[in-house]
């Protein structure tokens, strides 16, 4: 029998288990192991709340876990309730998915101010994640910049931008909704350092802010190259570009929608200016070189805003013991291997980049890898030891079935016209499973 732990229960887990299940069939037990009490990672607290259709892959999630060879081990944090050494010892395989929850930080003055927020954080406050649920976000100020021209950044403004009856169908948690209900936003600034040919935003996401009901995409035709080139651009990008154009074709039909939501191409954020918080942001004006690198230009100019909200990135947290890439945030690894018997997969073997979809491959490679190393398994005692040792430590674990108990509380909590109503808080879900 072969004995496979993977920390973490996002995709890259999930996906790294069902592979596990395909590959070796009844000779394997894989055991899930998550920081909290509830599995899906990325799925219930990074996917936007009002993006239901994707959030309903998690249901494939839960057929790997209705075999009895893959278990869901929550509520244990690996490094403080068991460290990664102690798991290698009773494990044949060790897959770290941890995934990249932090944000990169933004190395610019003023950076600490009250109002300056990473990405992570927001999109975890709305979303219900534990760590963020007493955020608090200066909603109150009229002007919002956010750093970043990727999918996040798009998901962000248009959380800010939408109404109250633009979230029915979401699983936005209702201490954030409330907060947006009252919200003075009038003003959402994407500021990216490059122009639209280097976007990071895909079609759908693009096209959904010109359909919002109080809120108005704006551009400025200059920041574009001769609608030629547009030619050049592989077919998804070319779409989104089009919808980019057609936002400005469009304006005159949007001008009584009163939020705006404006595209600041080629505009580097090089200081946050407050007395405490957030009053400015200075921004230089770039070019790109001709390796399509931002270069400033010496320009500057200065941006009203109370809140300032970085989508720039994310990183893997390290974990003590195990190599670490600082420079990419991620784990030192060859093709997801870092010692013998450990692994990475997703994120934490990539550092942050790809979809959902791109952590299948990724899972299925990395057991093609242990099928190689470990052969039919050391004959290690794999999930019997690890429950040897949470009971000695005292250590409280939350199960799959356990979990669908939690749904079910969320699901009969949950808003009219809202699939559920998330707990953020941990003792909460621990208590509505009994």
């Amino acid at each position: 029998m072969r004995h496979i732990a993977i920390i973490g229960s996002g995709p890259a887990g999930y996906y790294s288990a069902e592979a596990a299940q395909k590959k070796f069939g009844d000779d394997v037990a894989v055991d899930i192991i998550d920081r909290l009490p509830v599995p899906f990672g990325l799925i219930r607290t990074g996917v936007a709340p009002d993006h239901q259709s994707i959030k309903a892959v998690s249901r494939r999630y839960e057929k790997t876990n209705l075999g009895d060879n893959v278990r869901f081990v929550g509520n244990v944090t690996v490094g403080e309730d068991v460290s990664v050494a102690e798991l290698q010892q009773l494990y044949d395989a060790v897959v770290l998915a941890t995934g990249a929850p932090n944000d990169r930080k933004l190395d610019i003055p003023g950076s600490d101010l009250d109002g300056v927020i990473g990405s992570a954080a927001f999109v975890g406050w709305y979303n219900g994640h534990p760590d963020f649920k007493d955020l608090d976000p200066p909603l109150d100020g009229r002007s919002v910049a956010i750093i970043g021209n990727g999918n996040v950044a798009l998901d962000v403004a248009r959380i800010l931008a939408k109404t109250e009856s633009e979230f029915a169908g979401s699983d936005i948690v209702g201490h954030a909704l409330d907060l947006l209900k009252a919200s003075k936003v009038q003003k959402i600034t994407l500021l990216g350092r490059r122009g639209p040919h280097q976007i990071a935003m895909t079609p759908k996401e693009l096209g959904e802010l010109g359909h919002l009901e109080r809120a108005r995409p704006i551009v400025d035709p200059l920041d574009f190259p001769d609608e030629g080139a547009d030619a050049m651009l592989e077919p998804g990008m070319r779409k989104s570009v089009t919808h980019l154009r057609s936002f400005y074709e469009r304006a005159g039909e949007l001008l009584d929608k009163p939020v705006k939501i404006d595209f600041d191409f080629f505009a580097m954020p090089v200081e946050i200016l407050g007395d405490g918080k957030v009053e400015k942001i200075v921004v230089e004006r770039t070019e790109l070189d001709k390796d399509m690198r931002s270069i400033g230009t010496g320009e500057m100019y200065e941006l009203d805003c109370q809140m300032v909200i970085s989508c720039i990135g994310y990183r893997t947290p390290p974990i003590e013991g195990v190599p670490y890439e600082h420079g990419r945030g991620r784990f030192a690894n060859t093709d997801g291997r870092i010692l013998p018997g450990l692994y990475c997969v997703g994120w934490a073997r990539r550092g942050p980049s790809g979809t959902i979809g791109t952590n299948k491959p990724d899972g299925f490679a990395i057991v093609d890898a242990i099928a190689e190393d470990i052969g039919s398994g050391d004959r290690k005692e794999g999930r019997q030891g690890l429950d040897r040792l949470f009971e000695s430590r005292g250590i409280e674990t939350v199960t799959f079935r356990d979990w669908k108990k939690i749904e079910e509380a969320e699901i009969a909590r949950a808003r009219d016209g809202s699939p559920r109503e998330k707990f953020t808080d941990i003792a909460d879900m621990i208590a509505a499973r009994d």
